[in-house]
C-alpha cells in the first residue's frame, strides 16, 4: 500500500494554510512548478489560449441580470435561482469539477466563512458539470456548507459563454492521473467552465464577479463578503 505522493501531501498542508485564499492558490501553483509537474506549463498554455479567445467577455457584469437556472441538486430536485433568491443573496461558483485542486481550495476556504456568509443572509451555490454520484466527497470535504448543482454538458454554463475545451495536451495528462472526465461528466467533450464567482442580489442583479481566464486565481473572500454587505439582503 503506497502512501499519499509529495503533491498530496503539500496540498493537505496548502489547505491548512493560515492565510488568504490568494495565498493557497499561490501556493499550490508554485508547488505544482516546484515538483516539475507538467501540468504547470500546460495550465499557462492553457490560459494563453484562454486569454487570446477572449473567453467570458459575454458572461454577466455588474449591473446586469443574472439568467435563472434550473439544474438538479443532491436530492435529484430541480433547483432554479429565482427560488434560491426569495431566500436570500446567492453566491454563484462556478467549478472545474470535484477533482480539481484550485477548486477544492476555493471551495473549503469559502465553506470555513460559512457562518459569515450566512449571517448576511446569503447561501453559496457551487455549479460544476459532474454528476451527482462524483461529488460526494467534495460535498464531505466542504461539511455540507454548500448547495452543489449539477450542470450536465455545460449547458448553463455555455449559456453564459463560460465553457472551454481542455485541449488533448491536458486530456493526456489528465488521465495519467486518474482523472477520467469521460466518466465524471458522462460524456468524452472534455468541456469545462471557466472557474467564475457572482455575488447575486435579491434582486437578481450582479453587485460582484470575478471573471478571468487566469483561472488559478479566484475571487477573495473578504471581496465576497464586503459584495454580500451592499446587498439589501446583507444590510
Amino acid at each position: 500500500m503506497t502512501g499519499p505522493t509529495p503533491l498530496e501531501l503539500a496540498f493537505a498542508d496548502i489547505c491548512a494554510l493560515d492565510g488568504t485564499l490568494a495565498d493557497r492558490l499561490s501556493a499550490y501553483a508554485h508547488k505544482l512548478e516546484e515538483l516539475n509537474f507538467p501540468f504547470a506549463e500546460a495550465y499557462d498554455a492553457l490560459v494563453a489560449r484562454l486569454i487570446n479567445g477572449e473567453i467570458g467577455v459575454t458572461a454577466p457584469r455588474v449591473g446586469d441580470a443574472m439568467p435563472d437556472f434550473a439544474l438538479p441538486s443532491p436530492d435529484g430536485a430541480l433547483c432554479r435561482l429565482d427560488d434560491l433568491l426569495a431566500q436570500g443573496p446567492v453566491v454563484i461558483s462556478f467549478n472545474r469539477g470535484h477533482w480539481c485542486p484550485f477548486c477544492r481550495i476555493e471551495l473549503a476556504s469559502i465553506a470555513s466563512q460559512h457562518a459569515a456568509i450566512a449571517e448576511l443572509g446569503a447561501q453559496v451555490v457551487s455549479i460544476l458539470p459532474d454528476r451527482q454520484k462524483f461529488v460526494q466527497k467534495l460535498r464531505r470535504d466542504t461539511g455540507g456548507k454548500l448547495l452543489i448543482l449539477s450542470d450536465i454538458d455545460n449547458g448553463y454554463a455555455l449559456s453564459l459563454g463560460l465553457v472551454l475545451w481542455l485541449g488533448e495536451r491536458l486530456k493526456v495528462l489528465m488521465r495519467g492521473r486518474g482523472f477520467h472526465l469521460d466518466q465524471f461528466q458522462g460524456n468524452d467533450g472534455w468541456f469545462v467552465p471557466l472557474p467564475a464567482t457572482f455575488v447575486v442580489a435579491r434582486d437578481g442583479t450582479v453587485v460582484a464577479r470575478h471573471v478571468d481566464p487566469e483561472f488559478r486565481t479566484r475571487m477573495e473572500i473578504s471581496e465576497i463578503l464586503m459584495a454580500l454587505r451592499l446587498t439589501e439582503g446583507g444590510g
